[in-house]
């Protein structure tokens, strides 16, 4: 074995190695500049607060009357808090009649706190109605509470 030229040998890598090493740099950065460029790496998902609702029915006869009161949990804005059913319902704490209606709807202004109530009547014997937060984005929403009639 020749020491000089196995000193004088200046090749390090193979051409072939050489470029796929580049292609797979090239393709890394515009992956990482990419996601940075369309706003993939700031997405923050948002998760349903923690809350406790409570539901006390009246049977009134031909109509019922239902108050959906907030026990614990974490303030939350009553823009994003509807209470929803599969049958029309009527506010009594507020104004509107409808299916689904926010808590703004149903009077509450400002945060749904421990201890705000809101109160509906109907026909609520076979109902089920659901209390459902939704996101500011509305991408996300979760149901927090769910009660059922007597007859449902």
């Amino acid at each position: 074995m020749n020491v000089k030229e196995l000193l004088a040998d200046d090749d390090a890598v193979s051409p072939v190695i050489g470029v796929i090493l580049m292609v797979a740099i090239t393709v890394i950065l515009a992956a990482v500049i990419g996601t940075f460029v369309l706003g993939l790496g700031d997405q923050v998902s948002q998760t349903a607060p923690q809350a406790s609702f409570s539901f006390d029915y009246t049977d009134n006869g031909a109509t019922d009357n239902l108050t959906v009161t907030h026990d614990s949990g974490e303030a939350i804005n009553a823009d994003n808090v509807n209470l929803t059913a599969g049958s029309s319902f009527t506010a009594i704490t507020g104004s509107g009649s409808g299916t689904s209606l926010t808590f703004t709807d149903l009077g509450v202004s400002g945060d749904v706190t421990a201890g705000t109530s809101v109160e509906v009547t109907g026909d609520f014997n076979s109902e089920t109605f659901r209390v459902v937060w939704t996101a500011e984005s509305g991408s996300t929403s979760a149901t927090l509470q769910k009660w059922s009639g007597p007859d449902a």
